[in-house]
């Protein structure tokens, strides 16, 4: 059974980044990259259910664009790189989902990238990593 490595995913230079270590991981140890998309969002809005509707064929067109434009490409590189790969996109918190995905995966590890946020935008919006880091049920790299 190969080792599952979750990858964050979003596109960014630092995702970039902790992909890069991720498939490195994965080369050494035999295992297969989850490339781990997650599209924030908030059940707590009181929406008619008109808006519920749109909002929902939103979600929808949302998610296939991040399968085609973010992580199509990037799956069909490491699969021509000969690692393993799963794709998974979610709607939810990045840091809930991303544990859960590893829960559900039987992964062993969550690698991430580091985004520049400041001390004082951490205290105030939180952060990914330091949720992360405390909800995880495995291991995670935070990748700088």
């Amino acid at each position: 059974m190969s080792e599952k490595f979750v990858v964050g995913y979003d596109g960014s230079v630092s995702a970039r980044r902790a992909l890069e270590f991720a498939m490195n991981r994965a080369r050494a140890q035999g295992g297969t990259i989850v490339l781990a998309h997650v599209l924030e969002w908030s059940p707590y809005s009181f929406l008619t259910p008109t808006e519920l509707e749109e909002r929902h064929k939103r979600r929808k067109e949302e998610m296939a664009r991040a399968e085609q434009q973010i992580l199509g490409s990037v799956a069909r590189e490491l699969q021509e790189a000969g690692i393993p790969v799963e794709v998974v996109i979610r709607y939810g918190n990045t840091a809930d989902l991303l544990c859960k995905i590893a829960s559900e995966l039987d992964a062993v590890q969550i690698v991430i990238g580091r985004e520049g946020q400041s001390a004082l935008e951490a205290r105030i919006f939180g952060s990914v990593a330091g949720a992360l880091v405390q909800a995880s049920p495995v291991p995670c790299t935070i990748v700088p």
